[in-house]
């Protein structure tokens, strides 16, 4: 009999079954694509060289998160590069913003916004561990009271005022465009806590790319897991949890819409599942680019991830476009995130071509084709740049929630991330990865801490699993 069965392979499927089987158990995955990752997934879509990341294409959380670390990608050939600015924030007729990765030079750019910049990052950075274990953990356990004062003097600036304190167009909007990755109302308590912890991390362990794309941390994982006994099998849709094969625990990298259709859980839990709201789609496109992207300001060509937002691309205007967006609404300036690999990882542009990948806000199950209003950002503030793409393609929202059922509208964070669906993922429970249904458990980022690639929500709920392991002895498991 297989001790454990984990269905979905994105990054917490795959980090739940590794957890499993470093503790001892025989694990088998079973992944709906022919091809493991989820989020992970890098293809190249038109160009045989060229590599293009399919979703997650940065990783702010991969030096910072402890089940990442725990994996130590540079020792299996895949070390995190780095752009010598973390992100960049273009300004429409004015000198671009640049989170540096050192902090003075961020700050020196800042003007008299700089000092500003330092008060508020440099104790975060000091603490940057304690910080991080208070954002990425269970949300069940006592924090950190350092990390948790820490946070408190500063959310509250944050999730009431666009630019939270700062006084320049420049810091306001390098703050509010990583607020955004909140993908919701903006300001808010939960983009607030993004912005500290990202924007911190911009400082200290960066927002790096694996090299070569994210596919390499899918297959460091699966190479692991397999060595630990594991077994992996791509291609094979589970539509009801019964055909599984005999097993003594299950641990599910699904949506709550796809647990409610895959397994039989009793009505109590199934109309609490039906409350959890799903938030904003993304709407994507792909671009193959022949040169470096012509920005307006060419100090932006030195950072990996770009931030768009509003016509000119200040604070005030993007946070109206969250918010917009947040409550289904059609906005002709979306917030969009653009990715440049290549200015981290040269190796990823070959013969002169390199992939661009970005991402726009939009409403929930948004069917508009994203290309025609990426394009016209993207030509606001790197004029020419449509006469480089050699090839390109959108996927709205909809199509996007039908690649990947984990993104139900679009939505990539598993579901809105409001203060309280933060607190209480799927369902208000103390232990939120246990179902009702015996030895069975949800293991995405539904699950807290929540969205982006660290890999904890799926450690979080092997460990929570392992606990009720017949032969679990608190720290591992014999077989």
């Amino acid at each position: 009999m297989t001790d454990a069965v984990v269905v979905g392979s994105g990054p917490n499927g795959l980090a739940a079954a590794l957890t499993l089987a470093r503790a001892g158990l025989r694990v088998e995955v079973f992944e709906a694509h022919q091809r493991i990752g989820g989020g992970l997934r890098t293809e190249a879509l038109f160009d045989s060289e060229v590599l293009h990341d399919i979703c997650a294409a940065v990783h702010p959380m991969a030096p910072a998160s402890p089940f990442m670390r725990s994996l130590d990608l540079e020792a299996h050939g895949v070390p995190l590069l780095h752009s010598p600015a973390a992100y960049g924030h273009p300004l429409q007729g004015r000198p671009a913003a640049l989170a540096w990765r050192d902090l003075d030079a961020t700050c020196a750019g800042l003007g008299r916004d700089g000092q500003r910049w330092r008060r508020l990052m440099l104790p975060l950075m000091e603490r940057s561990a304690d910080v991080v274990d208070l954002m990425l953990s269970t949300q069940r356990t006592p924090p950190n009271p350092k990390a948790l004062a820490l946070l408190a003097t500063r959310l509250p600036a944050q999730a009431l005022r666009v630019g939270g304190g700062l006084r320049t167009e420049a810091a306001r909007a390098l703050l509010s465009g990583v607020a955004a990755h909140g993908i919701g109302r903006l300001p808010s308590p939960a983009s607030a806590a993004v912005a500290l912890l990202l924007g911190h991390l911009a400082h200290t362990t960066g927002w790096p790319v694996p090299q070569g794309g994210s596919q390499a941390v899918a297959a460091v994982m699966a190479r692991q897991i397999e060595r630990l006994g594991g077994r992996i099998h791509t291609g094979v849709r589970v539509d009801d949890l019964r055909d599984l094969p005999t097993r003594g625990l299950t641990l599910l990298d699904v949506s709550p819409r796809e647990l409610a259709r895959i397994a039989p859980l009793p009505q109590g839990y199934l109309r609490a599942l039906s409350r959890y709201r799903y938030g904003p789609g993304a709407a994507k496109a792909d671009f193959l680019v022949d040169g470096a992207i012509p920005w307006a300001d060419p100090r932006l060509a030195q950072a990996a991830t770009i931030h768009l937002g509003g016509a000119h691309g200040t604070a005030p205007q993007l946070a109206r476009a969250e918010t917009a967006t947040a409550r289904g609404l059609e906005v002709r300036h979306p917030y969009i995130i653009v990715v440049d690999p290549a200015a981290a990882d040269p190796a990823r542009a070959v013969r002169g071509r390199r992939p661009v990948w970005a991402y726009a806000h939009v409403p929930h199950g948004d069917p508009r084709d994203p290309l025609p209003m990426i394009r016209e950002a993207l030509e606001r503030h790197a004029p020419g740049f449509t006469d480089t793409v050699v090839a390109e393609r959108g996927v709205t929202a909809a199509e996007l929630g039908a690649y990947n059922p984990n993104y139900v509208g679009g939505d990539i964070a598993s579901g809105a991330m409001t203060l309280w669906q933060t607190l209480a993922r799927p369902v208000p429970r103390w232990n939120p990865y246990q179902t009702p249904l015996p030895g069975t458990w949800l293991c995405s980022s539904a699950t807290p801490p929540g969205p982006s690639v660290h890999g904890m929500c799926g450690y979080y709920a092997a460990r929570a699993a392992l606990a009720t392991w017949p032969e679990a002895d608190g720290s591992a498991v014999r077989r």
